[in-house]
C-alpha cells in the first residue's frame, strides 16, 4: 500500500499559505487539501474559487478539493476550472449523487464522495462501482483540531470492504483527528489518503511535521 498525505490548509497561516504548503511539500506532502465551508452545511465559513486559483499559481501538488457546502453541484465547473484535481463531494446533500460524480468526471478531476461519522457506508452502495476514492470524516466536520473517532476505524474497513465487493481498488481517504499517535491505526485499517491539519500546521513547523508524520504512515503500511 502507497499511503498519500494531504494537508490541510485550514489550520495554515493564511498570511504566509505559500510558504506553509512549501515547507509541507518539502516534507513529503502528495496532494493538499482544501476544505470549503458555506456556513449552512456545517457550522463555518471558510475559503472559495478565488483562493483555489491562487494556491494553483503556488503549488504543483495536486489540490485535494472538498465541498462542505449545500449546492455542490452549482460550483464543480468553477472549482475545476480554478485548478482542484480531485473534488470530494457529501452524499447527505445530493439525492442525484451518481450524476454528480459523472460531472466531476467530464470536467476532467477525479471524483470524491464523503461520508459523515453518522452517515452509514450502505449510502454509497450503488456508487462504489464509479468513484475515485471515498473520503470517511472520522471527526463532525466543520472546525480543525477536533479529537478522533474510535469507530471510523470499523468504517474504514467497511468501506474497504465494499469498494472491493465492486471491483474498485479506490483509495479511503480520512479526515480529522489524524496525527501520530491516530495514523498507524487509520493506515492498519486500509485508509491510503491521510488529512492532517493541526499536526502539520500548528506547530509552524510543518516540513518536520509532514516529514515525521508521513514516516509513521509509511511504517504502518510496510507492517
Amino acid at each position: 500500500m502507497t499511503v498519500r498525505l494531504a494537508p490541510s490548509i485550514l489550520a495554515a497561516d493564511f498570511a504566509a499559505l505559500g510558504a506553509e504548503i512549501a515547507a509541507a511539500a518539502r516534507g513529503g506532502a502528495d496532494q493538499i487539501h482544501v476544505d470549503v465551508m458555506d456556513g449552512h452545511f456545517v457550522p463555518n465559513i471558510t475559503i472559495g474559487v478565488p483562493v483555489v486559483k491562487s494556491l494553483r499559481k503556488a503549488t504543483t501538488l495536486p489540490l485535494d478539493v472538498h465541498l462542505m457546502i449545500s449546492d455542490p453541484d452549482r460550483y464543480l465547473e468553477p472549482f475545476i476550472d480554478a485548478g482542484a484535481s480531485m473534488v470530494s463531494v457529501h452524499v447527505e446533500v445530493l439525492p442525484h449523487l451518481h450524476r454528480t460524480i459523472a460531472q466531476i468526471k467530464t470536467l476532467g478531476a477525479q471524483a470524491g464522495v464523503v461520508l459523515n461519522p453518522s452517515t452509514p457506508v450502505s449510502a454509497i452502495e450503488e456508487v462504489a462501482g464509479d468513484v475515485d476514492f471515498v473520503l470517511v470524516m472520522s471527526v463532525n466536520p466543520g472546525f480543525g483540531g477536533q479529537v478522533f473517532i474510535p469507530n471510523s476505524l470499523r468504517k474504514i474497513r467497511a468501506v474497504r470492504a465494499l469498494l472491493d465487493a465492486a471491483g474498485n481498488r479506490a483509495p479511503i481517504e480520512v479526515d480529522g483527528g489524524i496525527d501520530l499517535t491516530t495514523v498507524a491505526a487509520v493506515v492498519e485499517a486500509g485508509a491510503e489518503w491521510l488529512v492532517a491539519g493541526q499536526a502539520i500546521f500548528a506547530g509552524g513547523q510543518a516540513e518536520a511535521a509532514a516529514r515525521q508524520l508521513k514516516a509513521r504512515a509509511q511504517a504502518a503500511a510496510r507492517a
